[in-house]
């Protein structure tokens, strides 16, 4: 099991790229199952859980091809059907988060799926229904088998409906959407996920022959189609690992440029930085952090403290949500970290009260940040990742702090950060791989 050792306290300056966004990556791959056409997606990142539904893909029996450093095609002409009745395939789900998303494709081009309860981070129940529900609505029959442990949703032929959502799931949107796009008739789906990852899912369905009309909104109207064709596919740049480099930047007083951000797809990540009073100049498409020695968090216009929540898009995504909470521990000032959607996300907290931050953890989704001004900074200790976007926090902390810092497990920063030391180290930071 691999660590990062971290020597605190150093600057950073210069500039940095942000991957593709690992979120959208993981729906497109699926997405290719829709067609025994040709499909080419560039900007991937070579990250843990991407090489893993690439090599499944594989698996599968889709001919995959390398194009360049960061560019795959993929050609799901003989899929493998028996091999997506293995026990070999359903283990490889069940440690696999994105793998749930093949469900979608599987049944609407196959009429058939099975799957096991996926994998992913320990960060709380991700409960399934709406995938689930969403698909049944199509007309897809769902069995679990208890014995294996594993779901099995057959159907004809979908046939398109209404449908509102009990949430506006990123992920269950994106199953329903890549079912109902081989439909008969015409699928409605109201509380859909708006996301930017989900809206790049549709351009390319539409490119590929699919007829999605409402792309940006959360009422999402679809035609069906006999089958869809190939097409080429850009992945947007990170907004997770941009914020995170924002955050970066301040809790280091850096001075960064981060390069190529697609500025218009990151949504209210940018002035929710900016309540915690973070400096960020939009240039071009770059964003600037110049170096701060201090930083204030804002008050509401009442002068209550201020609060900082996730929500569904066009709302803070809760990816970003560990990040601010370690960001706010070195601001003026105290800030109520909201954590709704997930109820295990802010137990690393503990972690950073034992390098010295004033947190109080009120219950599983609410904390108390009390901010230290830099009047005193984190101490170094021994950590351990528990999940990627905790993992990427406690990096953070670590850069910041007084002293050397060890974090273990970091195979779940890898899951979502594409040679995150490397990057770091040439702009500054003093981070080493074991």
């Amino acid at each position: 099991m691999a660590s990062f050792v971290i020597e605190g306290g150093h600057r950073l300056c210069g500039e940095i790229h942000p991957q593709g966004a690992k979120n959208e990556v993981l729906q497109i791959i699926c997405a290719t199952l829709l067609t025994a056409e040709e499909v080419t997606v560039n900007n991937i990142p070579d990250i843990l859980d991407v090489n893993n539904l690439i090599q499944l893909l594989r698996d599968m029996g889709v001919t995959v091809a390398k194009k360049g450093i960061d560019s795959y095609s993929f050609k799901a002409e003989n899929v493998d059907l028996a091999y997506l009745e293995s026990d070999e395939f359903l283990k490889k789900c069940s440690s696999l988060r994105g793998s749930v998303m093949l469900i979608g494709p599987m049944v609407a081009r196959f009429g058939k799926a099975l799957i096991s309860k996926p994998g992913g981070d320990k960060i709380g129940r991700r409960r399934l229904d709406t995938h689930f529900v969403g698909i049944q609505n199509l007309g897809a029959d769902f069995r679990y088998d208890e014995g294996r442990g594993i779901y099995e949703i057959t159907a004809d032929k979908l046939q398109g409906s209404y449908m509102l959502l009990d949430e506006a799931s990123v992920t269950g949107t994106a199953n329903i959407v890549m079912a109902a796009v081989l439909a008969k008739g015409t699928t409605t789906i109201y509380n859909a996920a708006c996301e930017p990852y989900l809206q790049q899912l549709c351009r390319l369905l539409n490119r590929m022959g699919a007829k999605i009309s409402g792309i940006a909104s959360n009422l999402l109207t679809i035609e069906g189609v006999e089958e869809l064709h190939g097409a080429q596919h850009t992945v947007l740049p990170d907004m997770i690992e941009v914020g995170s480099f924002i955050g970066m930047a301040a809790m280091t007083k850096s001075e960064i440029t981060i390069k190529n951000v697609s500025y218009e797809n990151l949504g209210i990540i940018p002035e929710s930085f900016r309540r915690l009073g973070i400096k960020l100049e939009q240039r071009g498409d770059d964003i600037y952090v110049p170096a701060q020695e201090t930083y204030q968090i804002e008050s509401f216009i009442d002068g209550s403290i201020m609060t900082i929540a996730d929500a569904t898009w066009p709302g803070l995504t809760p990816d970003l949500l560990s990040v601010m909470l370690v960001v706010a521990t070195q601001a003026k000032g105290s800030v109520l970290i909201h954590q709704k959607m997930f109820e295990s996300r802010l137990f690393f907290v503990d972690k950073l009260i034992d390098m010295g931050a004033q947190i109080i953890l009120c219950d599983p989704h609410r904390a108390v940040v009390i901010g230290h001004n830099h009047s005193f900074k984190l101490r170094g200790s021994r950590l351990t990742s528990p999940d990627i976007r905790a993992g990427i926090a406690l990096l953070i902390a670590a850069m910041s702090a007084e002293g050397t810092s060890t974090i273990s497990n970091i195979e779940q920063i890898d899951r979502g950060y594409q040679n995150i030391e490397g990057r770091l180290n040439a702009i500054g930071a003093r981070i080493t791989r074991i």
